[in-house]
């Protein structure tokens, strides 16, 4: 059961749970205006492929309704500029520009509906995608249960749970469905450097739900799969190209391929909306590359020698020749997936 939202429409404000912050702190920002939401997720406040997404929408719906004029032609030309400011905030997860042009389809239309209805709509269709991933989670959790069985051990990387969408999660969503349905096995999770998402965020979220969790260094996983504690490994997506390669946090390639050297399955789950058709394979994703500070420091103090240089991809490409199946709320896709994945998008 989650216990907490990780984001909020308030009508004149979005509000954030501040993921920086956590375990240590629950905090809440109230973003009254489309430039904090902007920040929030720049500075991963707020983080996840599906819930960036989210913040964006609510963050143009917010920009909407603080533009005073009610002239069409400078009510579309501002919200533009907030458009194209969310836009830039991340390059890698592709829900973030699949909300953002759901939202922009819209204001397209505000010459036919004036500019308070297309106000009243911009925030309907917000709240709407917000709902939506809602239930899309739910569904990739009742899709993807049944791989999960009594006594196994699960691993996990980085963060795909509540925290990362609008609640329940993708690949923690398929985890807290096996729970709730009375299984019970262990779960393992990667702490996931440089900013610790996994041993940070996914072990909060399950000891809110009360799921035992053991958190693990990066560079054990090789170690406890050899020795028998892996059965299956469930991670999430911020793109998935149209053969399904797979872009998701950084590690997630390397525990692919220990992986297939050990004969366990490796499960991504991902709602239809990371899959995106345009991409020909992962070799086309943009892969965002961060600040080095968040290597060569954590929490705040540098642990290298001052001097030293860092490299800091916030993600990899897991090639889909690893990938056993993707699990979506539209049910598992399966090999070859470029053929699933124009099916499930209706190409």
């Amino acid at each position: 059961m989650i216990k907490f939202k990780t984001i909020e429409w308030k009508g004149d404000r979005v509000r954030l749970l501040d993921q920086r912050r956590l375990p240590q702190e629950i905090r809440y920002l109230d973003c009254k205006e489309a430039s904090s939401v902007a920040q929030a997720i720049r500075s991963m406040a707020i983080r996840g492929a599906p819930a960036i997404g989210v913040a964006a929408a609510m963050g143009i719906a917010l920009a909407a309704k603080n533009i005073q004029s009610n002239q069409s032609e400078v009510f579309r030309k501002t919200l533009e500029k907030v458009i194209q400011q969310m836009r830039a905030t991340r390059p890698t997860a592709v829900n973030l520009f699949w909300a953002v042009d759901r939202m922009k389809k819209l204001l397209d239309q505000v010459h036919s509906y004036g500019v308070d209805e297309t106000k009243a709509r911009l925030e309907e269709e917000a709240v709407r995608i917000y709902e939506e991933d809602l239930e899309m989670n739910r569904k990739i959790g009742e899709n993807g249960k049944a791989l999960i069985k009594n006594g196994n051990g699960v691993l996990t990387h980085c963060n795909a749970g509540g925290l990362a969408t609008a609640g329940f999660g993708t690949a923690l969503g398929v985890i807290h469905a096996a729970w709730d349905e009375g299984k019970r096995f262990c779960v393992f999770v990667d702490e996931t450097r440089p900013l610790l998402q996994g041993s940070r965020l996914t072990a909060w979220e399950l000891t809110q739900a009360k799921i035992p969790v053991t958190v693990l260094t990066d560079n054990m996983a090789a170690w406890l799969m050899k020795k028998g504690g892996i059965n299956l490994v469930l991670v999430g997506a911020d793109r998935i190209a149209r053969n399904g390669d797979t872009a998701n946090k950084i590690g997630t390639y390397g525990l692919a391929i220990l992986s297939k050297w050990h004969h366990l399955p490796f499960y991504v789950a991902a709602p239809t909306s990371t899959l995106d058709i345009s991409l020909a394979s992962g070799r086309d994703i943009p892969i965002e590359e961060r600040a080095p500070e968040e290597v060569t420091h954590v929490g705040g103090k540098r642990v290298t020698p001052e001097g030293v240089r860092a490299s800091n991809p916030a993600f990899d490409v897991t090639p889909h020749s690893l990938i056993h199946g993707i699990i979506t709320e539209k049910g598992i896709l399966r090999k070859p997936f470029e053929r699933a994945v124009k099916r499930i998008k209706g190409e």
